[in-house]
C-alpha cells in the first residue's frame, strides 16, 4: 500500500519539526556545557549562566520542547484529519 500525497506531506512536516527540536536539544545538551566556562561570565539571578543551564535551564528547555512538539502534533493531526479526539 503506497502512502498518499497527504500522508507524505504529513510525515515530511513531522520530520521537519522533529529535526528542528532535536537541533535545539543538541545545542542545549552538548554545546552549552562545552562553553560553560565562557558562559559563567554572565550571571542570572546571581548564579553563573553555565551553572544555571546545567542545574535548571536545560531542564526548562526540555519541558518546553516536549510541550511545543505535543502542541504542534495535535494541530497537525487536526489539520490532516488524523485527530483521535483526545481532549485538548
Amino acid at each position: 500500500m503506497q502512502p498518499t500525497e497527504k500522508q507524505k506531506e504529513y510525515w515530511h512536516r513531522n520530520l521537519v519539526v522533529t529535526a528542528i527540536l532535536l537541533g535545539i536539544w543538541f545545542v542545549v545538551t552538548f554545546v552549552v556545557p562545552f562553553y560553560a566556562r565562557e558562559l559563567n561570565s554572565v550571571s542570572i539571578l546571581g548564579f553563573p549562566l553555565g551553572f544555571y543551564m546545567g542545574a535548571q535551564g536545560s531542564l526548562i528547555v526540555y519541558v518546553l520542547l516536549i510541550g511545543i512538539y505535543a502542541r504542534y502534533m495535535n494541530r497537525l493531526d487536526r489539520e490532516y484529519g488524523d485527530h483521535e479526539g483526545h481532549g485538548d
